[in-house]
C-alpha cells in the first residue's frame, strides 16, 4: 500500500500543472502559497479544495489547518514543486477562483464581503481599475491597497496581469480574498460600467491638468490606473472626467505604479470619510 506522502506527491503532479495559466483557466483552480495566502482562502467559504503541507508546515501552522476539510501531507521537495518562493512556508492550498462579474461588484453596497453581514464602519466609495498592469508584484500591491483603503472593489482590466498568478496572490498578503476582483477584457467597458454605477472616474497621469491634493475627491471615485511602462493610452484616459497629476516636489521622474495607487486611494479614503 502507498504511504500518505507517496498518495500526496501524485497529487502535486497534478496540482503543479497549476503553474500554468491555461490550466488555471480550463480548470478554474489556483494556487496560494504561504500562511497567509491560505489563512485567507479558508476565510472564503467553499474557496479551498485541499492543502498541502509538510510535516514542519502542520505542526506549525496547526491551528489553521484545522479549518481545512482536506490536508494532504508531502514532503518538503514535493510541496516546493508547487511554490516558486525561495524558501517554502509548508504549506499550499488548492483553491476556487475568485474573479466575479463586474456587475455585481459594482452592485455591492452596504454589505461585507460574504454578502450576509451589514458593515458596522463607514466604507469610501471607492473602486480601482488597472488597465494592463503587467507585473504581479504591482497588481498584487494595489488590491492590498485597496483592501487596506476598504475600496469596494478591484477591476483587472485589458492585458492585465492574471489575477490567480502565484505571484500576485503573494503580492497581495491575503487581500485577493477579501474584497471582490473583476476581470474585464476592454478597459473603455469597466470605465463605462463605473460610471453608470455612480462613479466619477479620475485617471492617474503624471501629466493630468489637476493636482490631487487641489481635486474635488468627495465623490464616489473610480480610479483609472495604467501600465507601468507607458502609462494610459489618451483614448482611455480621455474617458475620464480629470486628469490628476501627483504633484512631485523632488527630482524624481515619476512615482511607480503601486505606490502612485497608494497615495491616490488614500488621499480620497481621507477625504470620503471626513
Amino acid at each position: 500500500m502507498a504511504s500518505p506522502l507517496t498518495v500526496g506527491s501524485a497529487r502535486v503532479k497534478e496540482a503543479r500543472k497549476l503553474s500554468r495559466r491555461s490550466v488555471r483557466t480550463e480548470r478554474r483552480l489556483f494556487l496560494a502559497d504561504g500562511p497567509k495566502a491560505v489563512e485567507g482562502a479558508l476565510g472564503v467559504p467553499g474557496c479551498v479544495v485541499e492543502v498541502f503541507a509538510t510535516i514542519t508546515g502542520s505542526v506549525e501552522y496547526a491551528d489553521l489547518l484545522s479549518a481545512a476539510h482536506v490536508v494532504t501531507p508531502v514532503d518538503d521537495r514535493a510541496l516546493a514543486a508547487l511554490s516558486d518562493a525561495v524558501n517554502p512556508a509548508g504549506v499550499v492550498a488548492v483553491c476556487r477562483h475568485l474573479d466575479v462579474p463586474l456587475a455585481q461588484l459594482l452592485s455591492r453596497s452596504s454589505q461585507d464581503q460574504d454578502g450576509r453581514r451589514p458593515v458596522i464602519e463607514p466604507r469610501p466609495r471607492l473602486l480601482v481599475i488597472c488597465a494592463d498592469v503587467r507585473d504581479p508584484g504591482n497588481a498584487g500591491t494595489v488590491i492590498r491597497t485597496a483592501d487596506a483603503v476598504g475600496a469596494v472593489g478591484v477591476v483587472l482590466a485589458g492585458h492585465s496581469v492574471d489575477l490567480h498568478n502565484p505571484k500576485t496572490v503573494r503580492a497581495s498578503v491575503g487581500s485577493v480574498f477579501h474584497l471582490p476582483i473583476a476581470l474585464e477584457s476592454d478597459p473603455a467597458v469597466a470605465v463605462a460600467a463605473a460610471r453608470a454605477a455612480g462613479y466619477r472616474v479620475l485617471a492617474a497621469d503624471g501629466a493630468g491638468e489637476v493636482d490631487l491634493f487641489a481635486a474635488d475627491l468627495s465623490q464616489p471615485t473610480a480610479w483609472l490606473f495604467g501600465n507601468e511602462a507607458w502609462g494610459l493610452p489618451d483614448d482611455l484616459a480621455a474617458l475620464a472626467d480629470h486628469r490628476v497629476a501627483i504633484p512631485i516636489h523632488g527630482r524624481a521622474e515619476s512615482l511607480n505604479l503601486s505606490t502612485a495607487a497608494a497615495v491616490c486611494l488614500y488621499a480620497s479614503a481621507r477625504t470620503q470619510q471626513r
